[in-house]
């Protein structure tokens, strides 16, 4: 391989040609024009296949190369099959005299330990095509003030945010110049986090599928490389003066399929570290967080392989976590969590994994069980044994947002506190009260102690809420009234919260409204406290109940809410009986059978809707199809009708 000369050999080379112009192409492995600039301009090594003449003198320090022949293994663990990287490869060692500041190095190890639990910045850098346009607001600072007084040690920006660069950049091959612009706005956010003492891991984000799709027929696989080294060029020579708090990642969720991607993956990280080293700094001594195949722990255990000549940098592995999708995406009727078989499948995954890399620092970059696809008991019980078994099996987590469910980042305030407060206490070992759900997939209702539900028309009575102490007691329960009196207005009984009906009948009777009356909030002897519903209902109406469907269209359905506003799943069934989508779930529970799935249906505050792909489907069937909307609690008769025909 081609070793990279230092930029004041480079400058100091006989010029054949006339000197360039200031910013023109000075170098390159197939560039045949001036290789000197103009004066008060030096040709600044962009990657393999461009050099720029940009303003300044070339460094004094050279750097100096070290090919590296022996061949490297790395082993996963004690089972697993010996990985075997490529026999030759060359690093570099650049000094980090040009940096202002000294560096405190850190192992990848006590890096990811320092950062846990860490937080995503989501849906902001990434979004596509600017910061805003996902919904969210311009990053101000105090975001992270949140963050940290909150209790998470870390965030992932994927850029301060996951970051995606594919539409910010200025020019195209070889140069891949990104916007000076958007470059300022990802430092200014990564130094909000890093000022505040937060470590900070940096990406690339969706540029994974938007334009690095390594996987894709006729990929053009020599520039989705030489882009990603220019890209990573100009990010590592930005950000290599920086502190240890910050870490890099090469690329978020690369797709991918086989063994050949898996390769290609390997490729990438390499070219990732060979490029970040290349441009000095402190980046050869900087962690980073290496990825596999979609960065999930099946494909990364299946491909994944150190790149080999790179031992000295520090390094952990990053892989995501969002199963079992069913349910964390609120996929096919998919509400409930916590039964023993689902513990024990996530503890196998995450077990598997450290089986699979017994000694490599991990780190789940990204998890979650989204408060808009999950009924809250079952999230919680998720959300607290994933925790767990971080603590258990040496694994950090970071948590992803989309600005939506969690930090109100105008406001300061976090809409669902009692997740994060399970993350924080849970990350410290502690052990969390949760109230308890339905876990038995095959039951035709399910109940929930994160409610207490009471239906319009009913007398009232003595609500029991079974907890999931888990070793606490019961400290105070507190209305937005007053604290509650126990032994008066509430009781316990083993793991049981008992209200008595004088205390029900202060929020509800039969005749009153429905909506949402109060929220009690539980603190317990230790852990994160927890919040109870109380919520009057009756089955929402929808102002019509049949139209035509019309093929590429949303449909809105208004409807009246009566109650908890939240559609607990959708079942799509033909005229002839037969399912609208994946007719396999017939081989699911009863709740879950003929259910559509996430980004097929969805609502708001005044409306059901029905995305554009099912009107398009029930068009293709050619035939009427009848959508029951459910919702909570799922008891038989809270559900309504809607008809498509065609």
């Amino acid at each position: 391989m081609k070793n990279v000369l230092s930029l004041a050999l480079l400058a100091a080379l006989p010029a054949a040609f006339a000197q360039q112009t200031a910013y023109g192409q000075c170098g390159g492995v197939t560039w045949t024009g001036a290789t000197t600039c103009v004066s008060g301009y030096y040709c600044s090594y962009g990657n393999a296949y461009y050099s720029q003449c940009v303003p300044g003198t070339a460094s004094t320090t050279t750097s100096t190369t070290a090919a590296v022949t022996s061949s490297t293994t790395t082993s996963r663990s004690s089972s697993s099959t010996t990985l075997v990287t490529s026999s030759t490869t060359t690093s570099a060692t650049v000094s980090a005299s040009a940096c202002p500041t000294a560096f405190t190095s850190i192992s990848a190890q006590s890096f990811i330990t320092n950062m846990n639990p860490g937080w995503n910045l989501g849906n902001t850098l990434d979004a596509v095509p600017d910061e805003t346009s996902w919904g969210n607001i311009l990053t101000p600072a105090s975001v992270f003030d949140d963050v940290k007084a909150k209790g998470f040690k870390g965030v992932r920006l994927p850029a301060p945010e996951p970051v995606t660069w594919a539409d910010h950049f200025s020019t195209s091959s070889p140069s891949w110049t990104v916007t000076p612009a958007w470059m300022d706005r990802v430092e200014t956010v990564v130094d909000y986090a890093l000022a505040r003492g937060l470590y900070v891991i940096l990406n690339v984000h969706h540029d994974s599928w938007e334009w690095a799709d390594f996987s894709a027929s006729g990929a053009n696989i020599t520039m989705i490389e030489e882009k990603f080294v220019s890209l990573w060029t100009q990010i590592g020579t930005r950000f290599k003066c920086k502190s240890s708090l910050l870490a890099f990642e090469p690329l978020n969720e690369p797709v991918g399929t086989t063994a050949e991607h898996g390769a290609q993956m390997n490729r990438m990280n390499m070219l990732f570290l060979k490029t970040i080293r290349a441009v000095g700094g402190y980046n050869a001594q900087r962690v980073v967080t290496l990825v596999g195949l979609g960065e999930d722990s099946i494909k990364t255990s299946q491909w994944f392989e150190f790149p080999s000549g790179y031992e000295s940098q520090p390094w952990a592995l990053q892989y995501h976590y969002y199963s079992p999708y069913m349910f964390t995406f609120g996929a096919w009727g998919a509400t409930t969590w916590g039964s023993d078989a689902d513990k024990t499948t996530m503890e196998a995954d995450i077990a598997g994994m450290r089986a699979n890399f017994t000694d490599v620092p991990l780190i789940i970059g990204e998890w979650n069980a989204f408060a808009a696809n999950t009924e809250n008991a079952a999230r919680w019980k998720y959300y607290d044994h994933l925790m767990k078994l971080g603590v258990k099996y040496n694994t950090a987590t970071v948590l992803w947002v989309t600005g939506w469910d969690d930090l109100n980042r105008s406001t300061h305030v976090w809409r669902n506190e009692v997740d994060v407060n399970i993350v924080i206490s849970g990350t410290k070992g502690i052990a969390n009260s949760l109230p308890d759900s339905t876990t038995d997939t095959s039951a035709t209702t399910q109940s929930s102690s994160a409610f207490i539900f009471h239906k319009v028309g009913d007398a009232v009575s003595a609500q029991t809420l079974p907890f999931q102490l888990n070793g606490n007691t019961v400290s105070s329960i507190k209305s937005s009234a007053k604290t509650l009196v126990a032994g008066t207005d509430y009781s316990v009984s083993g793991a049981n919260i008992v209200f008595a009906t004088s205390y029900l009948s202060t929020l509800y009777s039969a005749t009153t409204a429905a909506g949402i009356l109060d929220t009690l909030n539980v603190t317990f002897s230790a852990g994160a406290g927890s919040q109870i519903q109380v919520v009057q209902w009756d089955v929402p109406t929808l102002s019509t109940t049949t139209s035509k469907a019309v093929t590429g269209t949303d449909l809105y359905i208004p409807i009246t809410w009566k109650g908890y506003n939240h559609i607990a799943a959708v079942r799509a069934l033909k005229a002839d009986g037969t399912y609208l989508f994946d007719d396999w779930t017939v081989y699911l529970p009863a709740l879950q059978q003929a259910r559509i799935t996430y980004g097929q249906y969805g609502w708001d505050s005044s409306n059901a809707i029905l995305w554009a792909a099912v009107q398009t489907a029930v068009v293709s069937a050619g035939q009427a199809t009848t959508f029951m909307f459910e919702f909570f609690p799922r008891v038989p008769g809270n559900s309504v009708n809607y008809t498509l025909t065609v």
